[in-house]
């Protein structure tokens, strides 16, 4: 697709709408294809919450509040990349998900570079710490972009193994937020030779909602994503799994199954992932992705007019109908669309009201369902 970049105005406004109440990345991307720009998006979130059902006041991000986050990124060195800005990074773009807006910290340009992601055991073993730091810096020497959280064991040996070919570290707060405070160190080499990536404001604290929103980021920067170390309960699973939903592939380094920390790495090999025992099988593997690149993602064309708005008939009918068709376990909103027998527009625009309103939650795979209270 086409790219340019925001102006200062335009991206002020793109901040304020992914900070406002109930407004995730899917509904900002519905938001502006309804609208045809975040600033009128931003006018009408008040009425298509109150139509959706919610009785208070959306709170709706100020102008004000959004240039203090912007002055507090520039304080830092840092920058706001735009989805379809050409810095953004080019296989994030592609998920349907993506941020609106990422900060990045430190060398901007290697976000262009092709990617890999590594993550681990964060009690990782000696020998697990010395396999992914050869590996993330042979990775590095084939010209990859070395990806992971930041987090201590395995994530730290991939950042420390790839940090004079590049790495990136993608964090579950702000850019300048280092958690765990053991990697401050780590941290600040990044900072200086790599880049660090997130999706919050500056200053914001990680929480446990974070990580698997962080990970998803991982795997939607990488082409591919490499589990070491992994026990059947761990966070790099999540990983795994965002990237068999992003289309992303899923390598996974074998271990001994006396060692519980190898049993999900183990179990992926059974599931398909390709074992790993070297650069050389990632490698194998992803010169042929890479030239077969994924589908252009979609663009957003702001110099046509929105579409017309539904009429209020149809939509009436069509939020008593969606609402009966909708409970508390997911539906494809195909699926909607097809019951209902009403356009995907007025669809649309009724799911979005109700998500406004704080009454609708969306799921991978264009899932949806009601939010019970």
């Amino acid at each position: 697709m086409d790219t340019r970049d925001l102006t200062s105005t335009e991206k002020l406004d793109w901040l304020r709408l992914i900070r406002s109440e109930n407004v995730g990345p899917i509904t900002f991307y519905r938001l502006l294809e309804r609208f045809g720009s975040a600033f009128a998006a931003i006018r009408a979130l008040p009425e298509m919450a109150r139509r959706g059902g919610r009785s208070k006041d959306i709170t709706v991000c100020p102008a004000a509040a959004a240039e203090r986050e912007m002055e507090a990124l520039a304080k830092l060195g840092a920058v706001f990349i735009a989805r379809i800005e050409p810095a953004y990074p080019p296989l994030l773009a592609h998920i349907e998900d993506a941020p609106p807006l990422i900060s990045v910290l430190g060398n901007v340009h290697l976000l262009k570079k092709k990617a890999v992601g590594v993550v681990g055991a964060r009690n990782a073993s000696y020998n697990g710490m010395r396999f992914t730091r050869k590996l993330a810096g042979d990775l590095g020497s084939n010209g990859l972009l070395v990806v992971s959280g930041l987090a201590r064991g395995i994530d730290a040996g991939a950042h420390e193994g790839a940090l004079d070919t590049g790495t990136a570290a993608v964090v579950a707060g702000g850019v300048d937020i280092i958690y765990p405070r053991e990697n401050a160190e780590l941290y600040a080499r990044i900072v200086e030779r790599g880049v660090v990536v997130s999706e919050c404001a500056p200053g914001e604290s990680p929480t446990t909602r974070h990580f698997p929103r962080r990970n998803r980021l991982i795997s939607g920067i990488s082409r591919g994503v490499v589990v070491i170390e992994a026990a059947r309960r761990s966070g790099s699973l999540i990983t795994a799994r965002t990237a068999l939903e992003q289309n992303r592939e899923v390598f996974a380094v074998p271990g001994s199954p006396m060692d519980p920390r190898v049993g999900g790495a183990n179990d992926l090999i059974r599931q398909g992932a390709v074992l790993t025992e070297s650069a050389d099988d990632v490698m194998r593997v992803l010169d042929d992705l890479f030239r077969s690149p994924l589908a252009e993602r979609k663009a957003f064309d702001f110099s046509t007019p929105p579409p017309s708005v539904p009429d209020d008939g149809d939509l009436n009918k069509a939020r008593l109908e969606i609402e009966q068709i909708l409970g508390p376990d997911p539906v494809m909103v195909d699926e909607i669309i097809r019951n209902c027998q009403m356009s995907t527009a007025v669809v649309s625009m009724v799911l979005l009201e109700l998500e406004l309103a704080g009454r609708l939650e969306r799921h991978s795979g264009n899932q949806v369902s009601l939010v019970w209270t």
